[in-house]
């Protein structure tokens, strides 16, 4: 359950990033509704990541928890918000994401 919790809470770490791009996109009533987003996601996100720390060990939970955010974001970014999606950063994506399996089959839990 503790694995459950923290790949939602870093899809909601995800969410809380792709907020701030929008924010950052909009202005006035618009940007406020991104900004509360932003701060709900987050919010859940922590929650989250406190719950799974309970069972995990904090060092490899942070490390997915972080990884599936920065994996997830650069993603969004590629199809959101049309950055490049070019050769070394799918690249390197690929080995954050090979290191997050990586870390989940050598945890003790």
């Amino acid at each position: 359950m503790s694995w459950i919790l923290l790949i939602i809470g870093g899809l909601f770490e995800v969410a809380f990033a792709s907020c701030l791009g929008k924010a950052k996109e909009t202005s006035g009533l618009e940007a406020t509704y991104w900004l509360v987003g932003f701060v709900v996601s987050l919010t859940i996100s922590m929650i989250l990541l406190y719950k799974a720390t309970q069972v995990l060990p904090i060092g490899t939970a942070y490390a997915v928890w972080t990884g599936i955010g920065a994996v997830g974001t650069v993603l969004v970014g590629i199809f959101v918000f049309k950055e490049p999606a070019t050769f070394w950063r799918l690249f390197f994506i690929t080995t954050l994401i090979a290191s997050i399996i990586g870390l989940k089959f050598v945890s003790s839990h």
